[in-house]
Parts: C-alpha cells; structure tokens; sequence
C-alpha cells in the first residue's frame, strides 16, 4: 500500500489491525492449546475493534489535515505484519504471543511518534496525539486484559 499522506497513514493502520485481527484468529483456528488459542481470539476480537476505531478516525477527520503528506517513514521502516516473522503464533506460547503483538503495536506507536514530532501544524498535532493516545490506550487495555489469561 503506498503512503503518502495522513489519510493513507489512517487507513494504512485500520488495514493493519483489521490484517492482525485476521491472522490471529486463523492462528488460533489451528493452535493445539485452549489456553493460547483463547487468549489469540481475544486479542483478534482488539485488533478488529481498533480496525474499527481508526476506520471511524478517518471519517471523521477534516479533509485538510488528512491531506497532509507524510511518506517518508514507511519507506525507510517498513512494518512488518506478525505473520511474517519467525514465530509462528499458531505454535506460540502465550508469553511467546504477547511479546509479539507487544512488537507489533511498537512498530505502529513509533510510526506516530515520528510524525507528531515533526508535525508543525495544530490540527495535525491534535489528530496524532488522538491517535497516538488510543493506539496507546487500546494496547494497554489489551495486555492488561491478555496479562489474565497468565494470572489464571
């Protein structure tokens, strides 16, 4: 997907989560534990509702600050999605799990990072930090709810 601007950026990202929500859910249609496949469907169920929540940012957005160009980051980091790496989560251990989706969702907040400090514009600092801040606010709900699935 070419990115170019913060429109892109945002649909970019509910692509993202919609693209983890789906392959955690196959991974857990084929892992052997109850446990970790449980604990995949629950993350899948996150990933789909903030799929969700940038789809509604992006709606919602003025059309000034999503035109916005912003292409440079991509290029030179490219995110890679969980199913590309070495650690198959069908196979995974739930701690094996976590640490991945914890990557995962490093890559993207560190995405937002870059551009909100070289953001100049007020409406566009405003939107990356809303963004930021949910990215980082549904993460933390996620692996506060996922830390469970260890405790018990």
């Amino acid at each position: 997907m070419q990115v170019e601007n913060l429109r892109d950026i945002l649909h970019w990202t509910e692509v993202y989560h919609r693209r983890l929500s789906d392959y955690l859910q196959e991974c857990a249609d084929k892992q052997s534990s109850e446990r970790v496949k449980l604990l995949l469907e629950y993350l899948s169920e996150h990933e789909g509702h903030l799929s969700e929540l940038f789809e509604a940012f992006e709606a919602q957005s003025e059309l000034k600050t999503l035109n916005t160009w912003c292409y440079e980051y991509l290029d030179k980091n490219p995110i890679q999605l969980a199913g590309e790496e070495d650690i198959p989560l069908n196979e995974a251990s739930t701690q094996e799990v976590m640490r991945t989706i914890a990557a995962q969702h490093d890559q993207v907040t560190g995405l937002y990072r870059y551009l909100l400090a070289r953001a100049n514009i007020p409406s566009n600092i405003e939107l990356l930090e809303r963004l930021l801040a949910l990215e980082e606010h549904e993460v933390m709900r996620m692996m506060h709810g996922a830390n469970r699935w260890e405790d018990s």
